[in-house]
């Protein structure tokens, strides 16, 4: 049985009821979260996605609820 393929900021926005914007701030700082980045250049914005594999989505939402 291969990995699930980790959620998106939208994906656990929907699945919770909180903003994505909660929901990045839930989520940007624990172990394990991907987050794939590109800085700022000279006429290009800096771009960030997040993705949070199913294991840590579940131990975020067990802390949450105890």
């Amino acid at each position: 049985m291969g990995e699930q393929r980790p959620y998106t900021i939208a994906e656990i926005a929907a699945m919770t009821g909180f903003s994505k914007q909660t929901v990045t701030r839930l989520f940007e700082r624990e172990p394990g979260v991907l987050i794939l980045a590109r800085p700022e250049q000279k006429h290009k914005r800096g771009y960030r996605s997040i993705r949070i594999p199913r294991h840590i989505y579940e131990r975020v939402v067990r802390k949450l609820t105890v």
